[in-house]
C-alpha cells in the first residue's frame, strides 16, 4: 500500500533534509518546498498530500498566509514549525486552523511521533456517529452537526469534542485529554488544552456551555 504522502515547507535546506530523512526512513513519501507560494502550488497539484509541516518565517508568503490559504481548500492536517514561543502565535496558528504547534529546536522522533499520531488518529476516526444535546457526530463523514446545522471544526477540534461526546459525564483532566485526543507523549503544558477548548466552544455557539470547566483539573462534557 502506498504511504502517506507528506509536504515539508521550510526556506532552510537543511531543516527540509533533516525532516526528510527522518520521515523518508519511516516510509513516507516527501516532497519539499521553499516557501508558502511554492507551497501552496505543489498542494493544489498534487491533490493527495496527507498532512503538511508548515515553518512561520519565509520568503515570498510566510507559514501564516500559506495556512489561511490551504484552509480555503482542505482541512488537511497542518504541523506548524516555529522558532517562535510566544502564546499569541500559538493561538493565532489555532485559529487558522493549525493541527499542531512544534517550536524550534525540537527532536525529530517527536516530530515523527507527532505525525504518525495524527495520520493514524485521521485514519481511524471510526465507523459511529455520536449525538448527545443536539449534537451530532459522523465519523464516516467528519462532520459535525448542531441542531441540524454544520459546524465546521479543524481535526483537533473534531477529535475533542468527539473525545468529550465518548466520555459524557466523567471529569476529564488534562493529562488525560492530551494523552487521548494527541495521542504521544507531549513534552508541554496544559495551555494547548485550554486553547482548543476555548475555540471549540466558541464555534458550538449555546451549545459550547455543554462543556463544563472542572477548575484545577480539567474539563466535563453534560448534555
Amino acid at each position: 500500500m502506498e504511504m502517506n504522502k507528506i509536504l515539508v515547507v521550510d526556506d532552510e535546506e537543511r531543516m527540509r533534509k533533516l525532516v526528510r530523512d527522518f520521515l523518508a526512513n519511516k516510509g513516507y513519501r516527501v516532497l519539499e518546498a521553499s516557501n508558502g507560494e511554492e507551497a501552496l502550488d505543489m498542494f493544489l497539484q498534487q491533490k493527495d498530500i496527507a498532512l503538511i509541516l508548515l515553518d512561520v518565517m519565509m520568503p515570498v508568503m510566510d507559514g501564516w498566509e500559506a495556512c489561511k490559504a490551504i484552509r480555503e481548500y482542505s482541512k488537511v492536517p497542518i504541523i506548524m514549525l516555529t522558532a517562535k514561543s510566544e502564546e499569541k502565535d500559538e493561538l493565532k496558528g489555532f485559529e487558522l486552523g493549525v493541527d499542531e504547534y512544534i517550536t524550534k529546536p525540537f527532536s525529530p522522533k517527536i516530530l515523527v511521533a507527532r505525525v504518525e499520531a495524527i495520520l493514524r488518529r485521521y485514519a481511524n476516526s471510526g465507523d459511529e456517529v455520536l449525538e448527545e444535546g443536539g449534537i451530532k457526530i459522523d465519523k464516516i463523514a467528519h462532520t459535525v452537526t448542531i441542531d441540524g446545522q454544520l459546524t465546521d471544526l479543524s481535526f483537533k477540534e473534531f477529535e475533542l469534542l468527539s473525545y468529550f461526546l465518548e466520555n459524557k459525564g466523567i471529569a476529564l483532566s488534562r493529562e488525560m485529554i492530551l494523552n487521548h485526543v494527541w495521542n504521544y507523549d507531549y513534552f508541554g503544558d496544559a495551555r494547548t488544552i485550554d486553547t482548543h477548548v476555548k475555540k471549540l466552544r466558541s464555534k458550538m455557539g449555546e451549545k459550547g456551555n455543554l462543556i463544563k470547566t472542572i477548575w484545577g483539573m480539567g474539563y466535563k462534557f453534560e448534555a
